[in-house]
């Protein structure tokens, strides 16, 4: 059994103190647990990101047709909803055997490590790394534009607004935010609550009495609305298909259930597919209204992006009366509320991700690390530097990251398929066929919204994706293939019996630049190696610094002797190889052990005074056949402390 370190008797750094400052106290391994959701709890804890995709999908669908179309944009725009809501159905089909046959974390990426291999699975988690990025900077920005919408005096601030609410979320993940819970399940319901009260309003304002009408054709700001035949003239293909990838934003999100259903009440899988399938209709139903109503008022998006279509729309439905007026305020306020919290989804994810792919090793093993409050720290700050950078880039645009999100999500969305597709061929289980076609059928879409994006779209950000995807999973797999050699080395090395003899002889040399604490520490630590021979050695690159250190060793009681090497190239990684070398070459089977003496500072000193001289020296001589090398840390500072401390107290003994 271990026994814990008594953490009160340690030495207490900067850095630690700053972490208990900002991030609160260290929580200990005891505090890690999932916290199991019921699934009324679970439903709006896990589907902020899917749920608050109707504010901007419906628009992005706009901003492609209104250019090409004109007026015929609100007539197009009902097919396309209906071609959405059939891939919405298709992947919930595929998501719904996914959740009851992976029960872990992972998604996508865990369908296809499963049934294609890890190598395979790069592709999944390389598209699943782009969309989390995005994901936080998309639901980011659209909650920003949901603020604006309302107070429209924000907007020049909206880029400083964005970023101010990504640092905020990432801050409260770096506390320890729980994954899931009923905190985060208010605004997804009282974005539902308000979304529902808009639509049936509206849809009773419309049947009964009609709903007011946009002109977009005469709207400052908003976008350019093709004049003429739109159906001829402007709806070609092309267009057609990049409105209809455009919405399949609308999407996102829905694979977050299938990351986490470890968070579930037992049975897992069950209450998983029944929450997924919940999530679905209410994604459709809303998608469906707003879209409707869209239709129906020529709700028009703005080349600024605010106010957004969502806001135009509540602002036809409930009027501008002292009570249409509060209930468009609340709607904003949900609109933004459910956005921010959507950005959350990512926080969870991408650490999550990160950690298994990081254990398949295809990605650096301190991925798999939990910080100072039990949570992936390194993933949630690169997590958040990538989407603030994301963000600055594209100044806060929704409009300008849609194609970097969509092919993401997608192809997510294709490797789930065709991973589960595997899956049934392979097990062949009652209903199988119906299985199989359900999740080819999403897959092969899927690929094909995929494709339109890197074609369509490849000069409006497209190529980003298109050439960095491929580069991404290239690193991936290099990363892995040098893991891999350093394991086949080591097993090589515990198969071999004869590097298990010990040496015939040991020799240590502790290499010296000054007389100081560091040294003599390195020199004690030596001598409790019981070599046969301990040696100081120091490389001459000054003369008259090697005559005043030898002066000061001289003066030093202790039978180790000072060797000075002669370094006329002054490279002391050369000079330090050859000493190795040659003790190698005249000694015959002796171990030769490098001791580097090095004072530490705190963190800003650290990186000042040192030039990492040391690590490269150490690098070089562990390559050398039969050489080890060592760095020996002596902490200066809190030596000086103890000395300044002995002699006060000393001082106030004698007084």
């Amino acid at each position: 059994m271990a026994i814990p370190a008594d953490a009160d008797k340690a030495p207490s750094t900067f850095v630690d103190g700053w972490k208990r400052v900002f991030l609160g106290k260290p929580l200990i391994n005891e505090h890690l647990e999932h916290e199991s959701l019921s699934n009324v709890v679970a439903l709006g804890a896990l589907s902020p990101d899917a749920i608050s995709s109707t504010v901007y999908g419906p628009e992005q669908i706009m901003v492609e047709l209104l250019p090409a179309a004109g007026l015929a944009a609100y007539l197009l725009v009902l097919p396309i909803a209906g071609v959405i809501l059939l891939i919405l159905a298709l992947v919930t089909g595929s998501y719904r055997q996914v959740v009851m046959t992976y029960t872990q974390r992972g998604g996508s990426y865990v369908v296809a490590r499963a049934n294609f291999g890890p190598r395979i699975a790069q592709i999944s988690s390389a598209a699943l790394l782009i969309d989390y990025v995005v994901t936080v900077a998309v639901q980011c920005a659209s909650g920003t534009f949901a603020v604006v919408s309302a107070v429209p005096r924000l907007g020049s601030y909206h880029l400083e607004i964005t970023v101010g609410a990504l640092l905020l979320i990432s801050y409260a993940n770096l506390r320890g935010m729980k994954e899931a819970g009923r905190i985060f399940a208010v605004p997804v319901y009282s974005f539902i609550i308000m979304l529902v009260v808009m639509i049936v309003t509206g849809v009773v304002r419309q049947i009964f009495w009609g709903l007011p009408q946009y002109d977009p054709a005469h709207i400052a700001g908003a976008v350019p609305v093709h004049h003429g035949n739109g159906i001829v003239m402007g709806a070609t293909v092309l267009v057609l298909l990049r409105a209809f990838a455009n919405g399949g934003t609308s999407l996102t999100g829905v694979e977050a259930i299938a990351d986490a259903v470890n968070v579930f009440r037992k049975p897992q899988g069950p209450n998983a597919r029944r929450v997924l399938t919940r999530m679905a209709c209410v994604l459709g139903f809303l998608l469906v209204g707003v879209i409707y109503l869209v239709h129906a008022t020529h709700a028009t998006p703005y080349i600024a992006e605010y106010p957004s279509m969502l806001s135009e729309v509540g602002r036809a439905v409930f009027g501008h009366g002292l009570i249409g007026t509060v209930m468009y305020v609340l709607l904003q306020t949900a609109s933004a509320a459910i956005l921010f919290f959507g950005a959350n989804t990512s926080f969870n994810g991408f650490p999550a991700l990160t950690s298994f792919v990081a254990e398949d090793s295809f990605l650096p093993r301190p991925m798999m690390k939990r910080g100072h409050r039990l949570v992936f720290s390194n993933a949630i700050i690169i997590l958040t530097a990538l989407a603030v950078t994301l963000v600055i880039v594209t100044g806060g645009s929704v409009d300008a990251v849609v194609p970097l999100f969509a092919m993401g999500v997608f192809t997510g969305f294709s490797m789930a398929g065709y991973g589960m597709t595997k899956h049934n061929l392979n097990h062949r289980e009652s209903g199988w066929r119906r299985r199989v076609v359900v999740n080819l059928s999403a897959a092969i879409l899927s690929t094909i919204v995929v494709l339109i994006f890197a074609v369509a779209k490849f000069t409006e950000g497209a190529w980003l994706v298109v050439v960095v995807f491929p580069i991404l999973v290239f690193g991936l797999m290099r990363l892995n293939r040098q893991y891999r050699a350093e394991n086949s080395v080591l097993e090589m090395t515990l198969t071999e019996r004869t590097d298990l003899v010990g040496h015939d002889r040991h020799r240590v040399f502790v290499l010296v630049d000054h007389f100081d604490f560091a040294t003599i520490e390195a020199l004690h630590y030596g001598s409790d190696l019981h070599a046969d021979k301990l040696t100081a050695v120091h490389f001459v690159l000054d003369g008259s610094h090697a005559a005043r250190l030898q002066e000061r060793w001289g003066h030093f009681e202790d039978d180790v002797p000072l060797r000075m090497v002669e370094c006329p190239d002054r490279n002391l990684i050369r000079g330090a190889q050859r000493l190795v070398c040659r003790e190698l070459d005249d000694y015959p089977g002796t171990k030769v052990t490098v001791l580097l003496p090095r004072r530490t500072y705190p963190p800003v000193l650290e990186r000042l005074l040192h030039d990492r001289t040391a690590d490269k020296m150490a690098g070089a001589i562990s390559r050398v056949e039969g050489a080890t090398a060592q760095i020996v840390a002596y902490d200066v500072g809190s030596r000086i402390a103890r000395a300044t401390a002995a002699a006060r107290n000393g001082r106030g003994d004698s007084s």
